[in-house]
């Protein structure tokens, strides 16, 4: 039981990436905060972690607000005492070509997977500084490298990038590693939304050959959450297959 006593904050935990990520670290003993927009799938989510036996609680928080934000992570103080790691997951699209991409998507894209990970992050720290202990890992995607058609996506990973780079050096005094995972493509529901000419065309790109698991996301957050990873900071895995872009 590596997270034996932790407990953790999740973004975006309704999804498929998310719910992953959780009955992983629930697996090895961390209670849960599963936090999604939508209130409903983090219930899920909640419901499949008791039904192993773990604990965790929902929360609605939209990531983007501050008071939001920091109503989440009171009810974790509140509920059980401490947080030691979070995991900003919470993300999401919304593609167009530069001329045809409004303002509005911008800004989506932008707050939900970069600003989300600042607040988060910003609420999280002084419980983590004072009890001189915590693990923050952000989730990029391989599209920080850029990617046609996604400059609000790309902007807002490569952003997450340095965030753990500013991040993890301002922590690192107080043994707060930050790290940073960039999926390539893997095999959740949505992924059946791309055309076969398209995914073929990804997976052509990756050395292995094929798309990569939920599980692979979960292991590699499972890794720099755990004391396995205690001497590791700053760094940004890709779990790509050997993909170097998309």
């Amino acid at each position: 039981m590596k997270l034996e006593g932790r407990v953790a904050v999740i973004t975006g935990a309704g999804g498929y990436l998310g719910r992953g990520m959780v009955l992983r670290l629930a697996e090895e003993g961390a209670h849960i905060m599963v936090n999604d927009k939508n209130l409903e799938t983090a219930q899920e989510t909640v419901k499949l972690v008791h039904a192993q036996g773990g604990q965790a609680m929902a929360h609605g928080a939209d990531v983007t607000r501050a008071k939001e934000v920091k109503d989440m992570i009171d009810q974790v103080i509140k509920g059980w005492g401490h947080v030691d790691i979070l995991v900003n997951n919470a993300g999401d699209i919304r593609d167009a070509l530069l001329t045809k991409m409004s303002e509005e998507d911008w800004d989506f894209v932008v707050d939900l997977n970069l600003k989300g990970s600042f607040l988060c992050a910003r609420a999280v720290a002084p419980y983590m500084i004072k009890q001189g202990y915590g693990k923050i890992v952000n989730i990029s995607s391989m599209a920080y490298k850029g990617n046609a058609g996604q400059v609000n996506y790309t902007s807002a990973k490569a952003g997450v990038v340095g965030l753990t780079q500013a991040l993890g050096f301002e922590l690192a005094r107080y043994r707060i590693n930050v790290n940073c995972i960039a999926p390539g493509l893997i095999e959740t529901p949505r992924t059946d939304i791309l055309d076969e000419k398209t995914k073929e065309r990804i997976i052509q790109k990756t050395p292995m050959r094929c798309m990569g698991e939920v599980n692979d996301i979960a292991n590699a957050v499972l890794f720099f959450v755990s004391d396995d990873s205690k001497y590791i900071t700053r760094q940004t895995i890709h779990v790509s297959g050997g993909m170097e872009s998309f």
